[in-house]
């Protein structure tokens, strides 16, 4: 008899597991895939860590949080710093000078600033009612047609117009030549992978893969004294008030005998006519080395391709509009009923989350669960 169930062995799983058998508690983690680690799961490719599930970087503005993984692993000093891709021309993102000046030719932020100005005058643009009126707000017209609007449109399956201005509002623009993304406190990948970071959190705690929760409800239940479940919160309740829609991601991954395919580890792809969203060069966050700092000969690469959730497909997205937020709502009171279970992490929660909030999430959720 366990004290702990933990249904997932991503992120959330992991570190409430940490943390409770820390405390002295019996853990038991399932997990009905055939590894630890969820979606920041990687695998090694000629010394190469294949980010399986779409590109995943570390950044946290938060001192614990930070502290907390570098208990488990060491991390590198990677900075992510995407290319963007219109049709063979190369801009810069984060938007920023260089950005502009690729797109306009100006030089200083002033003359940035009264372009992307303009543009927004010309646009007649008050209050963004939808995406596109607030990427030209944000951007000009210039920018938005040609570095938003086709990728968007591809990641989300839906015109610009359709879309709710708040996905993009907090898009980052700079009159800087800073190149850095996140621009956060803390940046890095695990030097050695985010697999054997999770590997590390599990350190001593039972583990069982290829075990689907769903399917041995009573008997896995009858294992522990209460449930942490991570996985979608519509399946636990059998879609009782129906499914809740997701975005989806395919990738398509090749091993190439070159030493360098793009030169960057992301480069999106933003007109509307190439399929895929973004090519991954995986080396890259790695700087092109391997775990003992040997250059590595050949390179990963993974195109990802956007689309709609259908069931058997990974979810990756919450559609947060109207709908599934009432949805979501609905299934949330019924867990609120759920004494001996604790729902957590980005599927039980109906929400994107990033690396450190869930992390945040799980670490605040054994803290309240172990002071009862």
């Amino acid at each position: 008899m366990y004290d702990y169930l933990v249904v997932g062995a991503g992120l959330f799983g992991a570190v409430f597991a940490r943390e409770a058998a820390d405390r002295g508690y019996s853990v038991l983690v399932v997990d009905k895939r055939s590894h630890i680690a969820g979606n920041v799961y990687c695998e090694d490719v000629e010394g190469i860590q294949v980010h399986k599930y779409g590109a995943h970087i570390f950044h946290t503005n938060n001192d614990a949080v930070w502290k907390y993984v570098n208990r488990f692993s060491e991390f590198n000093r990677f900075t992510n710093s995407p290319v963007a891709n219109y049709r063979g021309e190369l801009y810069s993102l984060p938007f920023n000078m260089y950005t502009f000046n690729r797109m306009w030719g100006v030089v200083t932020p002033q003359e940035a600033m009264e372009k992307i100005e303009s543009q927004r005058r010309a646009a007649g643009i008050t209050e963004p009612r939808n995406l596109e009126e607030q990427a030209i707000s944000l951007v000009g017209t210039d920018i938005y047609e040609k570095l938003v609007k086709g990728y968007t449109e591809k990641q989300w399956g839906r015109d610009c117009t359709d879309l709710p201005a708040f996905i993009i509002r907090r898009l980052p623009v700079r009159y800087t030549f800073d190149n850095n993304y996140f621009n956060a406190k803390y940046q890095g990948i695990p030097v050695k992978g985010y697999t054997a970071l999770v590997e590390a959190m599990l350190e001593g705690i039972d583990i069982r893969l290829g075990v689907d929760y769903l399917e041995n409800r009573a008997e896995l239940d009858a294992l522990a004294r209460k449930v942490v479940y991570t996985g979608p919160i519509d399946a636990y309740f059998g879609f009782c008030k129906g499914a809740l829609e997701y975005r989806s991601v395919r990738f398509e991954t090749e091993l190439l005998d070159i030493p360098n395919f793009q030169g960057n580890a992301a480069v999106n792809y933003t007109d509307r006519e190439t399929p895929y969203t973004r090519i991954i060069e995986h080396k890259w966050f790695q700087f092109g080395r391997d775990a003992e700092g040997r250059e590595l000969p050949k390179t990963v690469i993974s195109r990802e391709y956007s689309s709609e959730w259908k069931p058997g497909d990974e979810p990756y997205y919450p559609v947060n509009d109207e709908k599934n937020s009432a949805l979501y709502a609905a299934y949330r009171t019924l867990a609120e009923g759920e004494e001996k279970v604790l729902f957590g992490g980005r599927l039980a929660e109906y929400r994107y989350y990033d690396m450190d909030a869930v992390i945040a999430s799980a670490l605040a959720a054994a803290e309240k669960e172990f002071k009862q």
